[in-house]
């Protein structure tokens, strides 16, 4: 690969740039992602914590910006220790600009409820009727049954928000593959084995152009090589919920500050001063020995970005960032992991309310699905799939849309939702709602 063609500040669809605008094209990509209706959904939707009343708890949002600010260190950093190996005339600021513009939009295809929506999403198409599978081909089935927020940003950024089936937000192509944490499509090994994958079918064209124009390779078993700069991202990406789960965790009462000072102990240069004065306020403790920890997994990630980076522009180096840091900074990580899944995503209310997810997700699914398939595939449409229809307003497919295209259209409208609007939609399609409004 060439930092020459990877930092190309065009964008797709292929359009000029718009003359006399002080801001950097990375920038512009920023700005269209903040004032996205998609993004904005982020604010209700579940980080870890379902439906929380605490407001210091992150959300999608909060992690996201987070996230985007981790992620601009992390590129700033990496410019000051690859200039004399990227392109003269470089700006300092352009790969923290575009790593914090993927950063921002990296969660913007979750479901609601979190990693328990995609769940519940992927479960429904697995255990699906018969009859509302059998005119999907395998592959189409394996997409929806393997349901993944990443494909489902990766349509949105490029074919939903803003310009519809027109390029969407018609982001930089550095951008776009900088967010491409897994650049392939369902059929591949690793999203057969793990689930991951940041394509659907429905955009396999699509990035098979971006990658082609930004010269990534084609990986060894289908789809292509990552982009360097989604190293960074996914670096900035666990560097923040590993971390901050903690202190989420503390706010809710689920753990003792001492566990997370043990944990975090290894990522920090020293926990003396204000993280030890009793004088203060546990939160105002908690935020410096996250600045310490963040500060110095945000400086070891830069450095193994540069230490590896001839193997990343080969297309050859297959690991985390974190996977390959100083020792500290990987038992940091590490046990920061340990101790959440431990302790935190075991938690009795969490799990009481993912489980209701499935009830609400699959529910909205089951109705909408059957709406979808009376009308391409049955061609005669209940009252109350009609009805339905309506409901799904822009979503609704059109009468010449496959079944795929269709369902793809619900699964836009479902995952789209804010914990609580799913929550409420479930209850009133399934006539529990007493007095209230969707609107």
């Amino acid at each position: 690969m060439d930092w020459t063609c990877l930092l190309s500040p065009r964008r797709h669809p292929e359009r000029e740039n718009a003359p006399g605008d002080p801001r950097s094209e990375f920038l512009r990509d920023y700005d269209r992602i903040v004032f996205s209706t998609a993004f904005r959904r982020l604010g209700r939707k579940t980080q870890v914590h379902p439906l929380t009343i605490n407001d210091h708890v992150h959300t999608r949002l909060t992690h996201s910006i987070e996230t985007g600010s981790v992620g601009r260190s992390l590129g700033l950093h990496a410019f000051e220790l690859l200039r004399d190996e990227l392109p003269p005339h470089t700006p300092p600021a352009m790969l923290g600009e575009i790593v914090q513009a993927a950063c921002l939009a990296h969660d913007i295809g979750n479901p609601p409820f979190g990693h328990a929506g995609e769940e519940a999403v992927r479960a429904f198409f697995a255990e699906a009727p018969d009859h509302l599978v059998e005119n999907l081909s395998p592959a189409q089935r394996l997409d929806l049954a393997t349901f993944e927020g990443n494909a489902q940003g990766f349509r949105i950024v490029t074919r939903l928000e803003m310009s519809l089936n027109a390029g969407g937000m018609r982001l930089t192509l550095p951008t776009l593959g900088a967010l491409l944490k897994y650049p392939w499509t369902s059929e591949h090994p690793v999203a057969r084995q793990k689930g991951k994958f940041s394509c659907y079918l429905s955009e396999r064209a699509t990035l098979d152009e971006i990658a082609q124009r930004l010269g990534l390779p084609p990986g060894t078993e289908g789809g292509f090589a990552r982009h360097p700069l989604a190293f960074l991202v996914e670096a900035a990406d666990d560097i923040c919920y590993s971390i901050l789960d903690l202190e989420d965790a503390r706010e809710l009462g689920l753990l003792s500050f001492a566990e997370i000072m043990a944990a975090l102990g290894p990522l920090a240069d020293s926990l003396g001063g204000p993280a030890r004065d009793a004088s203060l306020h546990q939160r105002r403790r908690l935020s410096y020995i996250r600045s310490q920890a963040i500060g110095r997994a945000v400086e070891d990630a830069a450095r193994a970005f540069a230490d590896h980076h001839r193997a990343i522009l080969a297309g050859a180096f297959e690991k985390s960032l974190l996977d390959v840091c100083s020792e500290a900074t990987r038992q940091g990580i590490a046990g920061a992991k340990e101790l959440a899944r431990g302790r935190i995503y075991t938690n009795t209310r969490k799990i009481e309310l993912e489980i209701g997810s499935f009830s609400a997700i699959g529910g909205l699914l089951q109705v909408l699905c059957t709406a979808v398939w009376e009308k391409l595939a049955r061609g005669r449409v209940s009252g109350r799939g009609q009805r339905l229809l309506r409901v799904l307003g822009e979503h609704a497919p059109p009468d010449d849309a496959t079944l795929y295209e269709g369902y793809m259209r619900v699964l836009d409208y479902v995952s789209g939702m804010t914990d609580q609007y799913a929550t409420l939609m479930a209850k009133q399609i399934g006539g529990l709602a007493e007095n209230l409004s969707v609107r």
